[in-house]
C-alpha cells in the first residue's frame, strides 16, 4: 500500500501546483472556470489508472492558457514623427511607400482614438519582388511603435490547422501559429507579420484564405477560435501586416481587407547608396571587422551592386558584401594581411564565386 500512497501524494502535489499556476494569472472568467473543472476532474482521477496521461494533457493545456497575454498590452502611444524617423533609418529612398505607411498609421491612430483602443481599417499589405525590403518595413514599424513582432511564414503552408491549431482530442495537439505568436510576443497588441501569403499550398489555399478572412476582419477577429485553446481569443488589438510577391493567388475576400502598397525596385544609384551607407557598416560589425580593416574603392560600387546583372532587391548585394568580408576576415585571421583595400586590380580575389 505504501507505493500507492506515495504515488497519490505526488499526484496531489502536481494538482496543487497546477491550481497555484492557474491562480497566479488573470484569465477570462469562463476560461478560468473551464480550466478549474479540468483540474477537478484530474483530482478525481488520482486513484484511477489514467491519471498520468490525463495529467500531461491537462498540464500542457494550462501551460498554454496561462501563458497567453489576456490582459497585457504595450501602452506606448503612436507617434507619427517617430515612425517617419525609424523608417528613414531602416530604408533609403522609397518615399512613396513610406508616405503610404505614414498615412495609414495616421488613420489608424485616429480610428484607435475613436474606438477606445481598437482600430478598424484595412491592413498594410506590402507587395513586391524578393529582396525589396517588405519584411524590414515591418521590423521598422515594430521598433517605432515599441510593439514586439512575430512572423508567420505562409510559404508552403499546407493546412489551415497550421493557423488554427488542432483539437486537444488528438495526441500531440498544439495551438496554431496565431496563438503561438501571441505567446511569443507576450502582449495582446503586437505586430504579427503574415509573410508571403501568396505562397501557400495549392491544395489548402481555399481553407487558409478562409482563416485569413477571419483574422483580418475586425468583426470576426475579436473572437478568434483556435481549435486547441477552444476559447475565443480577442485579436482586435493586433496590428497585422501582410506581404506577398504578387496578388495572383490571393482570394478576393482577403484582398478586400488589405491595403496594397507596391514595393518598387531599387535603382542602381539607390543600391550603391544603400550598400555604402547601410550594408557595409552592418556587415563589418557582424563580421567582427573594423572600418579600417576593409575599405572599398569608390569606383567599384557599380560592379558590386550588379555582380549577376539586374536584381530588383538588395539580398544578392548584401550576400556579395558578406562574401567579401568573409574572405578578408579569413586572411586577417591567417596572418596574411592586416587590412584590405579592394581595388579594380584585386576585386576578383574577394568577390564570391556565384
Amino acid at each position: 500500500m505504501e507505493p500507492a500512497t506515495n504515488s497519490n501524494t505526488l499526484a496531489n502535489q502536481d494538482v496543487t501546483k497546477l491550481r497555484s499556476q492557474l491562480d497566479a494569472v488573470q484569465l477570462p472568467p469562463e476560461l478560468k472556470s473551464q480550466t478549474s473543472e479540468m483540474i477537478d476532474r484530474l483530482e478525481r482521477m488520482i486513484n484511477q489508472g489514467f491519471y498520468t496521461e490525463e495529467f500531461e494533457r491537462t498540464r500542457h493545456y494550462i501551460n498554454w492558457a496561462t501563458a497567453l497575454p489576456w490582459d497585457k498590452r504595450v501602452e506606448k502611444p503612436i507617434d507619427i514623427a517617430s515612425i517617419a524617423d525609424t523608417l528613414n533609418k531602416h530604408h533609403y529612398g522609397m518615399q512613396e511607400v513610406k508616405d503610404r505607411i505614414l498615412e495609414y498609421m495616421s488613420v489608424y491612430k485616429l480610428r484607435q482614438a475613436q474606438s477606445g483602443g481598437v482600430a478598424r481599417s484595412p491592413l498594410i499589405f506590402l507587395v513586391g519582388l524578393v529582396g525589396t525590403g517588405k519584411t524590414t518595413f515591418a521590423t521598422a514599424l515594430s521598433d517605432a511603435l515599441g510593439r514586439p513582432m512575430a512572423r508567420i511564414p505562409f510559404g508552403g503552408m499546407g493546412s489551415a490547422r497550421d493557423l488554427r491549431g488542432q483539437s486537444r482530442l488528438h495526441l500531440e495537439a498544439e495551438p496554431g501559429y496565431v496563438i503561438k505568436s501571441l505567446k511569443q510576443t507576450g502582449v495582446k497588441n503586437p505586430i504579427i507579420l503574415l509573410d508571403e501569403i501568396d505562397r501557400v499550398s495549392e491544395a489548402a489555399r481555399t481553407d487558409i484564405m478562409g482563416v485569413l478572412v477571419e483574422l483580418l476582419d475586425p468583426e470576426q477577429n475579436k473572437a478568434f477560435l483556435d481549435h486547441y485553446i477552444d476559447y475565443p481569443v480577442d485579436l482586435s488589438e493586433v496590428l497585422f501586416l501582410a506581404t506577398a510577391n504578387n496578388t495572383t493567388h490571393i482570394a478576393t475576400a482577403v484582398l478586400d481587407r488589405l491595403e496594397p502598397i507596391r514595393m518598387p525596385s531599387y535603382s542602381d544609384e539607390e543600391k550603391i547608396h544603400i550598400a555604402r551607407e547601410y550594408l557595409l557598416p552592418r556587415v563589418l560589425e557582424e563580421s567582427g571587422l573594423t572600418p579600417q580593416q576593409l575599405t572599398i574603392d569608390e569606383s567599384l560600387w557599380p560592379q558590386i551592386a550588379r555582380p549577376l546583372g539586374y536584381d530588383a532587391g538588395i539580398r544578392t548585394l548584401k550576400r556579395t558584401i558578406e562574401g567579401v568580408a568573409r574572405k578578408v576576415a579569413r586572411e586577417i585571421v591567417a596572418g596574411q594581411i592586416q587590412t584590405a583595400h579592394i581595388t579594380p586590380d584585386n576585386i576578383r580575389e574577394f568577390l564570391p564565386k556565384w
